[in-house]
């Protein structure tokens, strides 16, 4: 077996080096749909800073009444951080948010003067809810709704939950999440198959220029995997070169695009590249392998049955 594995590779060496031009060829189109799949890798994780960007800034906020107990605000608190989609919640007290809006109106003079015409705080404490996804707000919203002594206790004090002010924004990013992850894999399959088909017919053409030697193979007694083996290792030399040269293509890229779109994109693509540069060369060799040993196997298949 260690003999027949060595000629077969040692054959498809010499294949993939005599075809010439050919290889190169395959090379180029497989380093192509390499560079697109891993440039929407790229625009994955462009989106998907963009996106954790945004919803850092949306949240959900609980106004309690003016005057509201401190301690059973608290207690709010405390059974809402039990809650598994909760990641953070930050108390501001009625001082605190007066002291808020006198910063934010500053120069407003008579909105100023009528507060210290007031004997009373007008303004509430809060809780700032942040949750782990934004797709949980609606079941955080609507906990209130429960039937469970505290909640039943907790609409007493609560004023107002702004959820359904920040629904319409909220369901828009969770849906442009959900299609941003489906579009870029369905991209990516399509893309894969485009491959396929693309390498497939190119390596029929050096199947084709090996014809003879196929024959004599076949003439002697050659079991279809040693015909098949040198044109699938063919394949494979190809995908690896592809994803080599992938790699060094990437590596002016990145650095431009880390140097000049980091504030418009919102990332630094270099360090992304250099901090994911072993698992972007694992996934662009494999799929370079996986590309170029199928398309072999299906066209010397194709070709054998005929």
């Amino acid at each position: 077996m260690l003999i027949h594995a060595k000629r077969i590779i040692r054959t498809g060496w010499n294949s993939f080096v005599r075809s010439g031009f050919t290889s190169i060829a395959s090379i180029l189109i497989m380093t192509i749909t390499l560079f697109v799949m891993t440039s929407l890798i790229f625009v994955q994780a462009s989106l998907n800073a963009s996106l954790n960007e945004i919803k850092d800034k949306v949240d959900v906020t609980i106004y309690f009444v003016p005057g509201a107990d401190e301690t059973s605000i608290l207690k709010v608190e405390d059974s809402l951080k039990k809650l598994p989609e909760i990641k953070t919640i930050s108390y501001t007290s009625a001082v605190d948010a007066l002291s808020n809006f006198k910063d934010k109106h500053s120069n407003d003079y008579l909105t100023l003067q009528a507060l210290d015409e007031l004997n009373d705080n007008p303004l509430g404490a809060s809780l700032n809810i942040k949750a782990n996804d934004p797709s949980q707000y609606e079941s955080i919203s609507k906990y209130f709704e429960n039937d469970n002594a505290l909640s039943k206790g907790a609409l007493t004090i609560i004023d107002k939950i702004d959820y359904s002010q920040n629904k319409l924004v909220i369901d828009r990013l969770t849906s442009i999440i959900s299609g941003a992850k489906n579009l870029g894999f369905a991209v990516s399959i399509v893309l894969m198959i485009i491959s396929i088909i693309i390498t497939f017919n190119t390596i029929r053409l050096i199947i084709f220029m090996s014809k003879d030697e196929i024959s004599v193979m076949r003439l002697v007694g050659a079991g279809t995997k040693y015909v098949q083996g040198p044109f699938i290792v063919s394949g494979i030399l190809v995908g690896v070169c592809s994803a080599l040269l992938t790699i060094l293509i990437f590596i002016p890229v990145s650095i431009w695009l880390g140097n000049h779109m980091t504030d418009f994109i919102g990332i630094n693509l270099y360090q992304y590249y250099r901090s994911n540069f072993l698992q972007l060369f694992i996934i662009m060799l494999g799929s370079g392998i996986a590309l170029g040993s199928i398309s072999s196997f299906f066209a010397i298949s194709r070709y054998l049955r005929k």
